[in-house]
């Protein structure tokens, strides 16, 4: 990791009430859900000003005290078979974590390596695409995608204060990320503690990982590999089958002895760019980006719940349908995906189960009673048009 000589000192005098109101400001335009306490950011919001100069005077005198978590699962495959854990935090500790993130992110955004790009200003995860792509034609033929194990359930929390401790010397911030760490989380109405990881949901968790992940990236640059990394989700690229197995064994090494982490035998491999690996929900290979058989599938099973025969063909299933398709084709309709065929392909998959739900039920004959033009008075979105309107402008 490229540090300073220099640390900080005194990010404590700069949390302000200007700062607070900003911190929840951002919470309030996120939303988001009430945590174990049960009060809402509305509830919040009434008695605004007491509760941001309380929660103030609590983070400058060190006498704040985060709740746990309210942990939730979310569905992590199409099927509903796997489950992601989240935790929510409740609405003040939300704020406090965006106090924190503010504070340093500027301080750590300078030292991150330029081939990171999750949870950055002005990055997002078609640069890190491109960058994939960009590499691969200067030579970089054979890739390592690698997979790490329930990263953010299992990162050392040592290795978190370890790189936060190199570089900030206020030990009033540096035991208020401990706290948050440590804080717990509640599920089933028992509270569990946290002695590793850092919860998915919490304000701060990708800015934590960002700073955890910083020393394998730059252990990665010195070793001389190149590699792109989003998050978690990271791939090195070689000029050699060699050269991918050295730098596997290089990242199983650091994130064994430094962070506590494994990477997953089943999703970790060695490939070449010609035979295709999968980033940030595209398949890639040498001549084709192509849109990920499993991010089609989870695109079908959100359709899939709005367009039930059950539920009314009316205009605010058309809208709900509608933030669905414009979501999926901004995102992978780009100037170098190949999407093409799959787009009309599932233009025409929507349209068979808005005419199920018309007449409730599926027969071919029914095409004929609700054309395409019928669609478009009622004002449903193309995947197909969408992608040609983006690459157009």
């Amino acid at each position: 990791m490229a540090k300073g000589k220099r640390k900080v000192h005194s990010l404590t005098g700069r949390i302000t009430s200007k700062l607070v109101f900003e911190a929840w400001r951002a919470v309030r335009r996120n939303r988001g859900a009430a945590g174990i306490d049960k009060v809402s950011i509305q509830m919040f919001e009434q008695n605004l000003e007491a509760n941001l100069d309380r929660l103030m005077r609590e983070l400058k005198q060190r006498t704040y005290q985060p709740l746990p978590a309210r942990r939730v699962y979310i569905p992590k495959d199409a099927k509903g078979t796997k489950f992601r854990p989240l935790g929510i935090p409740a609405v003040r500790d939300r704020v406090a974590q965006e106090v924190l993130r503010r504070l340093l992110n500027p301080i750590f955004e300078a030292k991150f390596h330029d081939h990171s790009y999750g949870f950055r200003p002005g990055r997002g995860c078609h640069d890190a695409v491109e960058k994939v792509l960009e590499i691969g034609r200067q030579g970089h033929r054979y890739v390592l995608d690698a997979d790490i194990s329930g990263f953010f359930d299992n990162l050392s929390h040592a290795a978190i204060m370890r790189e936060l401790s190199d570089v900030v010397a206020d030990g009033n911030i540096l035991g208020l990320v401990e706290k948050f760490l440590r804080a717990g989380v509640m599920e089933g109405g028992k509270v569990r503690p946290t002695r590793v990881g850092t919860p998915q949901g919490g304000v701060v968790s990708p800015l934590l990982a960002n700073i955890a992940l910083n020393v394998l990236d730059w252990h990665l640059h010195e070793q001389g590999f190149r590699f792109v990394r989003y998050a978690d989700d990271f791939v090195v690229l070689c000029r050699s089958e060699n050269e991918a197995k050295e730098a596997l064994t290089q990242v199983e090494h650091l994130l064994a002895n430094r962070m506590g982490l494994t990477l997953s035998p089943e999703k970790t491999k060695v490939t070449r760019f010609h035979e295709g690996f999968s980033f940030l929900g595209f398949d890639i290979k040498s001549r084709f980006v192509r849109m990920r058989a499993k991010s089609m599938e989870n695109f079908k099973t959100k359709v899939r719940e709005i367009t039930r025969r059950s539920h009314n063909l009316d205009a605010e299933m058309i809208e709900k349908l509608n933030r669905v398709i414009r979501g999926t084709a901004n995102y992978f309709a780009t100037p170098w995906s190949h999407c093409g065929d799959a787009y009309r392909s599932l233009d025409r998959w929507i349209r068979m189960r808005l005419r199920c739900m018309k007449v409730k039920r599926k027969s071919r004959k029914d095409n004929l009673r609700l054309r395409l033009k019928h669609f478009r008075r009622m004002g449903l979105l193309s995947l197909s048009d969408l992608r040609a309107s983006r690459i157009a402008g």
